[in-house]
């Protein structure tokens, strides 16, 4: 049937147009001009057959007429009638009816197939009135009509469905053949033919159009992401898409470490040698850094800004990055000889979880190199004191830090601990160590490590140095504490501080019983920093009757003519070469060796973190005068 044709071959565009409701109406439409065409072709086969009845009743109605009229003979009559199948017949002479023949019918269409039909005959003024008998004819066309609405109905449905499931899967064929130009557009490879039957050459040129402007597009994001995203110097990552890391939601990492690298020498060479060194060493930096973390599996380096680099190790511990920390520094350190630099670089570690804030992790790193600087040169520290991330100054910036330190500065919030130093025999003098504690407005102890590393960079330090050694005199005079030796932790900043040097000479000189019981310990790094000022410091404390110790002793590489120039009074081995003593026959030669050379010059050896009673045995063993650590004595309030 056409209509059922028009609905299968239906273009797609026009299929996807309808829903099924709509094309359910328009195929009813289709189907209504269909049945009135077959009626119309019933109807005309049917009147053509009526038309030749009729001119046979001619013939018939002569001669009813003629026997009507020459005899009486009614029964003859009617025999005709039945014999010419009228359904209506009606015979009057001069208005008085002879004949009045019909047949029943409750078909609805005899009337409109077979019209009454009037002859009238002037000569014997007679009048027939007849209908051709089309009952059965009727009964025909009604079924005819019937059984095509009923099948006309049934094809419409089946139709409908036909074509709502060809236009899913036309639907489906094309999405496919799109989401397939799409996925070799997407991989930038030449679009070929699927295996798809169908061919639609207007969506494969549309596909190569797409192809085309997407490389274009793609080949401009990348020239814009190189921009945003890459830095060019070192052709690393840069800040935003370090960033981007710790913003994205759908980040796998749950944990891991970060380390943030600060080149402590790119402002000297920039000023000194120009930029273009400035550069190489930063390319040197670089290559370093991303050298050693190649070995570790997602690492990733960025570069934060011109003297920072920031390495993200996923899924490691702090203990394992502590492995990558140490190699770096061993990296730094060989680069350092060979360019005659005072320094390369120090970093910062920080263990991070998903949910910690980028924010206090930057700070964190940031105050491990604050911490790093302050040791030997290209030093790393492993920042694990979150304490304070649970303190009032948990805003880290550097705003915070400064207003928290001029408040205890300005208030005097440092709290005095004593950590004794026990000698080895009678003979030997010692004295205990001083700690100061430094609390907040809320009496509220701040991790000390991370307070002194920020003074430090903040140029509080000088400051917070004058404050403890005020805060050490008014104890000692306080308490009447001038029998005992008390030593006191000076920062290599402020031993090079020429307006501190005169203050201090001054204070000593004004407490000149207090200056003899007080002896100041700096680390050997602090020391090495400007040897002319160091020696000035010493000469001085000397001057006034107080005493000086060489902290932190072994981990740089100082001559002992060094010392003997200087003259310090007591030299305090590093815990590296002390801890674990009773173990390590190398640490306990070598320890050796500086007991006898120290001896030599009238230098008191001292050891610290001394946690057990093997190691204690084994530094009395090495001569070694006095030990300080937890086994022997924890800091307790003066």
């Amino acid at each position: 049937m056409l209509y059922i044709n028009v609905g299968l071959v239906f273009s797609v565009n026009q299929l996807i147009m309808y829903s099924y409701s709509q094309l359910l109406m328009r195929n009813i439409i289709l189907g209504m001009f269909f049945n009135i065409l077959i009626v119309a072709m019933v109807s005309y086969f049917f009147a053509s057959s009526l038309s030749s009845r009729q001119l046979m009743m001619q013939s018939s109605i002569s001669a009813i007429i003629d026997i009507a009229d020459k005899s009486n003979q009614l029964e003859q009559v009617e025999n005709l009638i039945n014999l010419a199948d009228f359904q209506f017949f009606s015979l009057q002479k001069e208005s008085k009816e002879i004949v009045n023949y019909k047949i029943a019918s409750t078909n609805m269409l005899v009337p409109y197939i077979s019209p009454k039909t009037v002859v009238f005959t002037n000569k014997s003024n007679t009048s027939v009135s007849y209908q051709i008998n089309t009952v059965q004819a009727a009964a025909l066309i009604l079924k005819i009509m019937l059984v095509s609405i009923l099948t006309s109905l049934v094809i419409i449905v089946i139709a409908c469905t036909l074509s709502v499931r060809h236009a899913k899967k036309l639907v489906f064929v094309v999405n496919k053949k799109i989401k397939h130009g799409i996925a070799q557009v997407i991989s930038m490879n030449k679009l070929e033919a699927d295996d798809e039957i169908l061919d639609i050459p207007e969506l494969t040129s549309g596909l190569k159009k797409v192809a085309a402007l997407l490389s274009s597009h793609v080949n401009d994001a990348s020239a814009l992401e190189k921009q945003a995203y890459i830095e060019p110097l070192t052709k690393l990552e840069n800040r935003n898409r370090f960033i981007q890391f710790f913003a994205n939601d759908e980040n796998q990492v749950e944990f891991g470490v970060l380390a943030i690298t600060r080149c402590s020498e790119l402002q000297t060479i920039n000023q000194i040698h120009g930029y273009s060194e400035g550069d190489n060493y930063i390319c040197k930096v670089a290559d370093i850094i991303k050298g050693v973390t190649a070995t570790y599996r997602g690492a990733n380096v960025y570069r934060l800004n011109s003297s920072d680099f920031a390495t993200l190790l996923p899924n490691v511990t702090l203990k394992e990055a502590e492995n990558l920390a140490n190699e770096i520094s061993s990296k730094f350190n060989a680069y350092q000889q060979s360019s005659d630099l005072d320094s390369v670089g120090y970093t910062g570690l920080v263990y991070f979880e998903k949910d910690k804030p980028l924010g206090e992790l930057l700070a964190l790193a940031d105050t491990g190199i604050s911490i790093a600087q302050t040791q030997q040169i290209n030093s790393w520290f492993s920042q694990s004191d979150n304490d304070i991330l649970h303190s009032s100054s948990a805003n880290y910036g550097n705003q915070n830090w400064r207003q928290e330190i001029d408040s205890v500065l300005e208030n005097q919030r440092v709290k005095l601990l004593v950590q004794p130093i026990k000698p080895n025999s009678r003979n030997n003098k010692v004295y205990g160590e001083i700690l100061a504690r430094f609390l907040n407005s809320t009496d509220e102890m701040l991790p000390t490590a991370s307070f002194i590393a920020m003074a430090e960079k903040l140029d509080k330090m000088v400051a917070v140095d004058k404050m403890i050694i005020e805060k050490v005199i008014s104890e000692i005079k306080a308490k009447n504490l001038h029998d005992q030796f008390f030593g006191i932790n000076i920062s290599a900043r402020s031993i090079h501080d020429e307006h501190f040097l005169i203050w201090l000479e001054r204070r000593l000189l004004k407490e000149s019983t207090i200056a003899a019981k007080l002896i100041f310990e700096i680390t050997e790094y602090g020391l090495q920093q400007n040897i002319k000022t160091s020696k000035r410091f010493i000469d001085m404390i000397h001057r006034v009757g107080s005493r000086i110790t060489v902290e932190r002793f072994g981990v740089g590489l100082t001559s002992f003519k060094f010392f003997r120039d200087l003259k310090p009074d007591f030299i305090k081995m590093d815990s590296t070469y002390t801890r674990d003593i009773d173990d390590d026959k190398n640490n306990q030669y070598f320890i050796r060796l500086m007991v006898d050379l120290a001896h030599r010059l009238s230098i008191t050896v001292l050891a610290e973190s001394v946690e057990s009673q093997e190691e204690k045995f084994t530094l009395e063993k090495l001569f070694i005068d006095g030990c300080q650590g937890f086994y022997l004595g924890k800091p307790e309030a003066i």
